[in-house]
């Protein structure tokens, strides 16, 4: 199922044992554009304490409920390793964090999550998270970034601004994005268009805009292919239910 990134803001988490707090933001690689982790605002409960969350831990998604439920109980997620609210996400502390869960790390492999296409909660060997350790223990990784920063982003085609970021669809298997949702603005007949991240050519911070290999015309021409074939369904279903 796709999630829209906006309707998870501020959702209700809840542990197996108590509510934890509600989502403040999340975590995406920006290089396999895959979301990492779920930074949690835990309200009175643990003051002064940034809270990460893996979708190793992630339950069901009640929509309804507005509410992620949590794999984990309140005491593991008290004594997972800290970090400060200022600070980046390093490799040192994501090696610390994955040594404390247990869980194979997603840097590890080929794959989406390093061993497979989900976020699998498997128990690597203990002699394999420590090479792991010793491997990466210095290296820091600058691909995670806030998606809550990113919205708002300018967005470029080849030939010019195409509108700004608006959110992202997530794949809830996965938690993969699947399409950066774009406010288009008033250039095109809609009013908003979607990007596959593999369109996606780079994105510079120092100018919050997000540059992609299409051009104007090619996003066009996918918009009305997208509305022919929305038609051709309508039609369809019409003439089935006639």
């Amino acid at each position: 199922m796709q999630l829209n990134i906006k309707a998870l803001y501020g959702c209700k988490l809840a542990a197996q044992d108590g509510d934890i707090g509600h989502a403040k933001d999340f975590y995406f690689d920006d290089k396999s554009w895959v979301i990492r982790y779920l930074v949690v605002n835990t309200g009175s409960w643990l003051k002064e304490r940034l809270v990460l969350l893996s979708p190793h831990a992630f339950g069901k998604w009640d929509e309804p409920g507005s509410t992620l439920h949590i794999n984990l109980r309140k005491a593991q997620i008290e004594k997972s390793p800290p970090i400060a609210s200022h600070a980046p996400v390093s490799r040192q502390y994501e090696l610390e964090y994955y040594r404390y869960y247990g869980w194979p790390a997603y840097w590890n492999g080929d794959a989406m999550w390093g061993a497979g296409s989900f976020p699998m909660v498997m128990h690597p060997p203990a002699a394999e998270m420590d090479r792991d350790y010793r491997r990466h223990h210095h290296r820091a990784d600058k691909h995670l970034r806030s998606a809550k920063a990113v919205k708002g982003y300018a967005v470029h085609a080849t030939d010019g601004a195409i509108g700004h970021v608006n959110g992202f669809l997530i794949d809830d298997r996965s938690w993969a994005i699947s399409e950066l949702v774009v406010d288009a603005g008033s250039w095109i007949s809609c009013k908003e268009v979607r990007i596959p991240p593999e369109r996606v050519d780079r994105i510079s911070y120092e100018d919050s805009t997000v540059f992609v290999n299409l051009t104007k015309a090619d996003i066009e021409r996918t918009v009305n292919m997208g509305v022919a074939k929305a038609s051709a369904g309508d039609r369809a279903a019409k003439s089935l239910a006639g």
